[in-house]
């Protein structure tokens, strides 16, 4: 008997190669197991095109209705991407939509395999990066400059008075200028995750900025998280023998190379999209990397930390068997259902999610995967085989039968 869901997960269809991976994973691993209820959204490029991103927009509110959803990995359009979909403009990053609506904090921490020993070989535990998911250059203004132009900040503020902030003169030739703005309630909601995680979990915490160089922007995220920490969290960290520290990001980065790991390193928006990928590469593959949104109001979005692996789509569009990953996709919505069934006290949901997830692993272990993690095992007595991205996932399908 398939087990019941009472409430829907919202669901975030995608683009290219992780888009086929989806259905799949779907075919495959749920629903022969779970009469699967999901609120439907699709977010792959030429919907959201058609749409005017609105379907992007009523994704996100559904997020806040229902508490959960999952998102497949999606295309953010570039010049390239223009042509090639022939679309009316180049629309906004979805997951910066999300991010903005929900204004929550981005949680990735690396799965661990036996088997797969990390480029690092000191870390031999988990660091997650905790990423600030709201403004920055993802909500930016940017325009082109003419020569002879000049770009300055105007400050409007409540009395109708403004003050004018020079940035650049473009006498001598064109250019470029880019607008950021951030907000204090969604520096100390991001703040206060990161500590509240900390203490959840019972591991440091790291923030790392460059306020020497950004000394109002960046100061002012240093600023807030050390007042939250000295009046509201110092003696939760003292007590239960963890720490705080605030670096500069440089200073963080070498740090960090030399550090064991097991512990949670808080970066703004753009730090740590980039820094995500480095830890998720260092310890194997940006495919086995799990990623969660959360909300101040508690709401989740799961999602893989990895792109639309568009390389792999073409080769499958052209006839070729791909061998992708699809582990982080499936910890996605492992982590989405395992989420519904707290809330739901649905123990059944829970109890599958975990199953599917030490199937994933015992497949590895075996020496059954993709590709990319090939060369990267390396486990006694094992000689690791490389199979197909939907022979893998049937691998895994008989593994769950034994669980």
């Amino acid at each position: 008997m398939k087990i019941k869901m009472t409430v829907p997960v919202v669901e975030m269809q995608g683009d290219e190669m992780t888009r086929i991976l989806w259905d799949w994973i779907k075919e495959i691993l749920l629903e022969p197991y779970i009469e699967l209820n999901t609120e439907f959204y699709d977010l792959g490029l030429e919907n959201r095109d058609k749409t005017d991103d609105q379907v992007t927009i009523d994704a996100a509110n559904a997020i806040k209705r229902l508490g959960v959803g999952v998102k497949c990995a999606t295309i953010t359009p570039n010049h390239q991407r223009m042509t090639e979909y022939t679309l009316k403009k180049m629309w906004l990053s979805p997951n910066g939509t999300i991010r903005a609506i929900l204004d929550g904090t981005v949680f990735r921490a690396p799965i661990l395999v036996d088997g797969i020993k990390p480029y690092i070989p000191s870390w031999v535990k988990p660091i997650t990066i905790a990423r600030h998911a709201y403004g920055d250059m993802y909500k930016n203004v940017e325009s082109l400059m003419e020569k002879g132009s000049r770009a300055e900040i105007l400050i409007t503020k409540a009395d109708g008075s403004q003050t004018k902030l020079p940035i650049f003169d473009f006498e001598s030739g064109g250019g470029v200028v880019s607008g950021m703005h951030n907000t204090d309630k969604s520096i100390y909601s991001f703040a206060r995750a990161c500590f509240n995680y900390a203490v959840d979990t019972e591991q440091e915490l790291w923030f790392g900025a460059k306020d020497t160089i950004s000394k109002t922007y960046d100061n002012r995220f240093k600023a807030i998280f050390n007042e939250l920490y000295e009046n509201e969290y110092k003696k939760k960290f003292d007590d239960l023998g963890i720490k705080y520290e605030y670096s500069l990001i440089d200073d963080s980065i070498s740090r960090l190379v030399r550090s064991s790991g097991g512990l949670i390193w808080a970066l703004k928006n753009y730090d740590g999209d980039v820094m995500s990928d480095m830890v998720a590469t260092a310890y194997g593959s940006l495919a086995m990397m799990t990623s969660v949104l959360v909300s101040p109001e508690g709401n989740y979005e799961y999602e893989a930390a990895h792109g639309t692996v568009t390389r792999h789509y073409y080769k499958y569009r052209d006839g070729e068997q791909t061998s992708t990953n699809s582990v982080a996709t499936i910890f996605a919505w492992t982590g989405a259902l395992y989420r519904r069934g707290k809330m739901d006290n649905n123990n059944q949901l829970c109890d599958f999610a975990k199953k599917l997830e030490k199937a994933v692993i015992k497949t590895i272990e075996q020496g059954v995967m993709t590709g990319d993690l090939v060369g990267l095992f390396q486990k006694e007595n094992i000689t690791p085989k490389k199979v197909s991205s939907k022979e893998f996932l049937t691998e895994i399908a008989k593994r769950l039968e034994t669980i």
